[in-house]
């Protein structure tokens, strides 16, 4: 008892310590005073899903390696980045984890996507092996462009949540071919597969009719991932304030980036500082206990985020970004088209309505929006990876 009593005093110690500032604190496109809502910042923190290196868990592709520790950490941060999607999707932006608390079903079908299994969605094993077909070997570094396209591929098995996801090459976000992705007259392929509602009517801002919704709905929800080097070596401070905007559209999933070897998943910032989820450490891997329910605690960072300079940023990141519905993209366009406007903003990429001509040649006249991205990536950023690492030295 002593022992958790002493923990629980250092942490609040140091959560006093976050910067006493009249600037805002904003996470994932909400907004908290440091001086009047600083459970409420906690709290939103300590309710994102933290994924960090694990050990001891079932050997990759059966023979390989039994622990991420020193090369997983940009794959944690690609799981941290779309599990925030897949709570948005599934639990809402408004949720938040208590301890102790009983969740509903749905949150832990979330996190049971994540788990470090063979059969999990987005679990290392799926990444590593997804990402042999990208070039990557197992226990290889992976930059932020080749753990995006991992995941989006690792999406299309994920019927229960159907998303559309896109990945915005060559610094252009391209409306027609989102549309195109994210319009289909078929119903939701996801809606039947999902678990009913629990009977509470209104749970965490989920409205009783969601599922209805969802069945009626035209739009599939988009996970939109944008690659982008904002400078050679160091971050180039143009584009400093747009990325900050980035935080504040409530469509934000954040950002993934880092060195390698020190991948960062990032939710906010406070005046010149980001505020990040840090996967560098390594815990036991989660079995299920006897009950079958999962222990979920060392699944939520809670202790305050670790923060750093903007300056500091690696100017390779990729930028994520979800749209529940056509609305929310509709939104999200205008914010992004207002953005340019700022004074002192350096677009970070281009918003286009549709495929500029340069991109239109033989060989992606007849693909789908999918293969297209694949394709562009191939062309643009085979050596990302590299470069990024030799750069970062």
């Amino acid at each position: 008892l002593s022992l958790a009593t002493l923990t629980y005093d250092t942490l609040r110690f140091e959560y006093e310590d976050f910067p006493e500032t009249k600037e805002p604190v904003w996470i994932l496109g909400r907004k908290y005073s440091v001086f009047t809502e600083k459970e409420e910042i906690l709290l939103d923190v300590t309710s994102r899903l933290w994924f960090t290196y694990r050990k001891n868990f079932p050997a990759i592709g059966g023979t390989g390696p039994t622990s991420d520790t020193g090369w997983g950490c940009m794959l944690r941060c690609g799981q941290m980045i779309f599990a925030q999607a897949l709570v948005c999707r599934h639990l809402g932006r408004d949720w938040r984890w208590l301890k102790g608390k009983r969740q509903m079903d749905n949150y832990f079908n979330v996190l049971n996507a994540f788990i470090d299994k063979k059969d999990s969605y987005y679990s290392i094993h799926q990444i590593a092996q997804m990402g042999v077909g990208e070039g990557k070997s197992i226990g290889q570094w992976y930059g932020p462009n080749t753990v995006a396209q991992v995941l989006k591929k690792l999406a299309t098995f994920d019927t229960w949540s159907s998303l559309a996801v896109h990945i915005a090459m060559d610094n252009t976000v391209v409306m027609e071919e989102i549309r195109r992705l994210c319009q289909s007259n078929v119903p939701c392929a996801g809606a039947a597969a999902c678990p009913a509602l629990e009977p509470d009517g209104l749970y965490n801002g989920c409205p009783e009719d969601l599922g209805l919704r969802e069945r009626l709905s035209p739009w599939k929800p988009l996970v939109l991932l944008i690659p982008l080097r904002l400078g050679l070596t160091e971050i180039n401070e143009a584009y400093i304030e747009t990325l900050k905007h980035c935080f504040m559209m409530p469509q934000s999933l954040g950002v993934i980036g880092g060195k390698p070897n020190s991948a960062h998943y990032f939710i906010g910032y406070v005046g010149e500082e980001l505020i990040y989820l840090d996967p560098h450490t390594t815990q036991p891997a989660v079995e299920p206990g006897d009950s079958g329910c999962l222990p979920d605690e060392s699944f939520h960072c809670q202790h305050p985020p670790c923060r750093m300079s903007i300056a500091e940023l690696d100017p390779s990141i990729a930028v994520g970004f979800f749209c529940n519905t056509e609305a929310d993209f509709n939104d999200w366009c205008q914010q992004i088209k207002k953005l340019s406007l700022v004074r002192g903003a350096l677009p970070m990429f281009e918003l286009v309505e549709r495929q500029p001509s340069h991109f239109s040649n033989p060989d992606v006249l007849n693909l789908t929006p999918d293969s297209s991205d694949a394709d562009r990536l191939e062309r643009f950023f085979d050596s990302e990876d590299e470069d990024f690492e030799i750069l970062s030295l």
